[in-house]
């Protein structure tokens, strides 16, 4: 059954592809569209139930130097992105996120005593395989660029020794909520990770919706200005995406970076964000 979200995201994945051929200008509507393989006002559709704007004006966030406007335009210093600072919660996407992490010990037995619920729901951003305990969502994958079989293998071989059971009902609230289906709602999240790790994951989850910051700008933040390198790791060992947005972590050049599911995704949230943001 193909489900409306991932057809949306396919859209969007071929539509980067033509506006990196055509070099990043613009395309007229009908040149895009047929790039695409859809009617003119088919591919008006698409983008409007997607993003709410239109393919002219979203082409604007897809091109490859959307990450240098937002960092001169939309740049978060971490310092004052928000009263709550680096712990507690913070307002994201439109809902209330919350967060807790796993004891050092906890995380250093590879999930041993853990059990982990996992099930594969419709995303904006194509496929996406969700992980969560009892007490929170502890991972989020999106397949459309690494395929399910990878998806599922890097996020179960984060915790070893936990036990996995697909269990999609028990998650579903909570992946409605962050995916804006049943806005307001808590969304809980369990951090498990090295506790350096935990520090950065902190660090991201306070950037708005819409912003972006650095890897030296994060590393400045929790203490460590000369672990760029290492706030770069960590950001790409993120097990939570989109919800701990380290897709709004980009280099100081106003190059995106890396990205664990790779850098059409990437670009592709960063435009939705975006488009929504000002629209």
């Amino acid at each position: 059954m193909q489900h409306e979200s991932s057809y949306h995201y396919r859209v969007i994945g071929r539509a980067i592809e033509a506006i990196d051929r055509a070099g990043g200008g613009t395309l007229p509507l009908d040149a895009l569209a047929a790039e695409v393989g859809l009617s003119p006002a088919h591919l008006q559709r698409v983008f409007s139930a997607w993003v709410g704007v239109s393919p002219k004006r979203f082409q604007q966030y897809l091109t490859l130097g959307h990450a240098r406007t937002l960092l001169r335009e939309r740049f978060t210093t971490l310092e004052t992105a928000g009263s709550v600072g680096l712990s507690g919660t913070s307002r994201l996407h439109d809902l209330f996120v919350t967060w807790e992490a796993m004891s050092p010990g906890e995380y250093a037995s590879g999930g041993a005593g853990l059990e982990v619920f996992w099930g594969w729901f419709d995303s904006p951003f194509g496929p996406a395989l969700v992980m969560g305990t009892d007490k929170g969502i502890c991972g989020i994958a999106f397949a459309a660029e690494s395929g399910e079989d990878a998806a599922m293998a890097d996020l179960r071989g984060r915790w070893p020794n936990a036990a996995f059971a697909e269990a999609p009902d028990r998650l579903a609230p909570w992946v409605a909520a962050a995916f804006g289906t049943a806005p307001q709602q808590k969304v809980p999240l369990v951090l498990i990770g090295a506790p350096f790790q935990i520090k950065v994951w902190e660090a991201l989850v306070t950037i708005p919706s819409g912003q972006v910051t650095t890897y030296s700008e994060i590393a400045a933040a929790i203490g460590r200005p000369r672990a760029v390198r290492a706030v770069g790791t960590a950001v790409g060992r993120n097990p939570v995406s989109f919800l701990i947005p380290c897709h709004r972590a980009i280099r100081k050049t106003g190059g995106l970076g890396g990205y664990h599911w790779g850098l059409p995704v990437k670009r592709a949230i960063l435009a939705w964000e975006s488009a929504r943001a000002e629209a």
